[in-house]
Order: structure tokens, then C-alpha cells, then sequence
């Protein structure tokens, strides 16, 4: 299968993701028949930095074999995680598939300093990640399964990038958008992330409408989800301006 172009999302779709918790998404997703998109057991390296969004860039793994994993070498030709590291589009998410492997890391200070720098929005692992300490300090948000010592090339061999891969029993797909924040990363289809941005920001304004209806003394029948008469008050509120009291 031929690697797929890199794909940049709307900037009006980037801005409506950028309102929405991944909790949001994922009801919306839900509403849609996708109960399988949400990302489970990464978590970031540094909590301080774990808000992203952006389309997939892939880069998959397969178990490394000992007369093609050796220590790296300057002479040695290019490899698909150069090519990720070096090709992955500014705004993006690299999407790191292993197979759950956690022996050895994936990427580690360098390289994820070197996509820092060339502006990717995130990366996103199943597998382990070298160096925890410096990544713990980064500004780039690094999702993944675990930490470990050794590099890459002990026990994994990068084989390809821009093809479908799977990530901890998660479909992602080279353009497929991605949004993290502290509850976990979501996957959203790409056909469908216009209209999921668009429902998942008017979801975050109606419960900001609910919030505000809590913290007033409201029970929740009836509120939560609202029935007709809560939606009628909402559209009032929304005419008002969206008031915070």
C-alpha cells in the first residue's frame, strides 16, 4: 500500500477541536455508532503539556530481528523512523504503532527535541519512550504506554510510514485527527471530523449553560440531558450573550 500524503485539517475545524475535552468527542463519536476510537492506556510523559490537536502522521513498528536492529552508524541508509522524524508535517500527529512493545523506546530526547522543533503537534505511542526525565519537561506533548532504557533498536525495527496502523487495538489512519488532553487521546475519522468539531463545540457551550445551572441549584432530571423546556432556556441564554451568572 502506497504511503498517503500528509492531509492539514480546516483551521476552522483546528479551532472548534481546540474548545473540545475528549470526553466531548467521544460522546459525539458515540452518537455516531464509534465506541472504539478513544485511545487507552498512553498517558503523557508531562501533564503540563498534554492539550494537542492535529491529523495523523503514521510511523508503524514491527519486532526487531538481530541482523537488522544494530547499534545506529552514520553510514546506515534511511530508515522509516527518519523519515518520521524529519518528514512528519508541522501542526501534525505522529502516531507511533509498536504492537504494544514496552522493552525498548521508540523515540527518545533527541529526536523528540528535533520534532519539537520542526513544530509537530504531538506524538502518540502505544510503545515506551526513552529519556522520561527530559521528556517529562517538554513543551511537546508525548503520549505513551510506558518508559524504558534501551533504544528502539534492541527489540523493534521502524518498517513504514503513512500506511493504516493500529494502536493499542485503535484503527488510525494517516489523516485521521487526534486530540488529547488529561483524560486520554481520541481519534476521530476524517470524513467525519468537520461535523464532529461543528457538534462536540455546541456540546462544551450546553454544558457550560448546565454548569451554570448547577452551580445555581438545578437538579439534574430534566437538565441533564435537557429536555425541551432546558433547550428553550438555552436559546435564551445564547440570545443574552451567554451570561456566567
Amino acid at each position: 500500500m502506497a504511503a498517503k500524503k500528509a492531509m492539514p485539517l480546516a483551521p476552522e475545524t483546528m479551532a472548534l477541536l481546540r474548545q473540545a475535552s475528549t470526553a466531548t468527542i467521544t460522546m459525539q463519536l458515540l452518537k455516531r455508532g464509534f465506541r472504539n476510537l478513544a485511545i487507552t492506556g498512553v498517558r503523557p510523559m508531562n501533564p503540563a503539556a498534554a492539550r494537542f490537536v492535529g491529523p495523523a502522521f503514521t510511523l508503524r513498528y514491527m519486532p526487531g530481528r538481530e541482523d537488522l536492529c544494530q547499534p545506529p552508524k552514520p553510514t546506515d541508509p534511511p530508515s522509516a523512523q527518519r523519515a518520521a522524524v524529519e518528514g512528519t508535517p508541522r501542526d501534525h500527529v505522529l502516531v507511533v504503532a509498536t504492537g504494544g512493545e514496552l522493552r525498548a523506546g521508540t523515540l527518545g530526547d533527541i529526536l523528540a527535541a528535533r520534532l519539537a522543533k520542526r513544530g509537530v503537534a504531538a506524538v502518540v505511542s502505544d510503545g515506551a519512550m526513552r529519556d522520561a526525565p527530559v521528556m517529562a519537561g517538554m513543551d511537546l506533548p508525548i503520549f505513551a504506554a510506558g518508559a524504558a532504557a534501551p533504544a528502539s533498536m534492541t527489540f523493534l525495527l521502524p518498517v513504514e510510514i503513512q500506511t493504516p496502523v493500529g494502536v493499542a487495538g485503535v484503527p488510525v489512519f494517516p489523516g485521521d485527527a487526534l486530540v488529547g488532553d488529561l483524560d486520554g487521546v481520541v481519534v476521530i475519522p476524517r470524513h467525519l471530523v468537520d461535523e464532529v468539531a461543528r457538534d462536540s463545540a455546541e456540546q462544551e457551550r450546553m454544558e457550560r449553560y448546565v454548569q451554570i445551572q448547577v452551580r445555581r441549584g438545578r437538579a439534574i432530571p430534566g437538565l441533564y440531558p435537557p429536555d425541551d423546556a432546558t433547550r428553550a432556556d438555552y436559546r435564551k441564554w445564547l440570545a443574552a450573550g451567554e451570561p456566567d451568572a
